[in-house]
């Protein structure tokens, strides 16, 4: 099984390639989007590339959930609702809710996906 660091050396490795980033600047706190520039297009290259070096399969969604600001049960105004919260949980139990649960505007989802996240997720598909 592979350690916390090869894990995160090779999701490093990855969105270097993937982002077109430097090494320095993918760290466990950076985020996708704010912090390494990902694009919803980039998501996709991503799994793909995470499937190909960790040599294992990743449902659509499981790693990136897709339209949860759709559901109008898990939104409102502009704000992620404790069901929506709870649902995070559980589609996302290797990312930090908690951090969106203290400000839950919608736009804060995407600070869900950082590369600890991404770490968190491989590990748990690994162990």
């Amino acid at each position: 099984m592979a350690t916390r660091e090869e894990i995160l050396d090779k999701v490093r490795a990855t969105l270097v390639d993937a982002l077109g980033v430097d090494d320095d600047e993918v760290t466990e706190a950076a985020t996708l989007v704010d912090d390494l520039g990902a694009e919803s297009i980039d998501f996709l290259d991503i799994v793909f590339r995470l499937e190909k070096n960790f040599s294992i399969k990743i449902p659509r969604g499981e790693l990136f959930p897709e339209n949860l600001a759709a559901d109008s049960s898990f939104v409102k105004d502009g704000k992620v609702t404790a069901e929506g919260l709870a649902a995070l949980r559980t589609k996302m139990p290797h990312a930090d809710i908690d951090s969106l649960a203290s400000d839950p505007r919608v736009e804060n989802i995407q600070s869900l996906f950082t590369v600890k996240m991404m770490v968190n997720f491989i590990a748990a598909k690994l162990g």
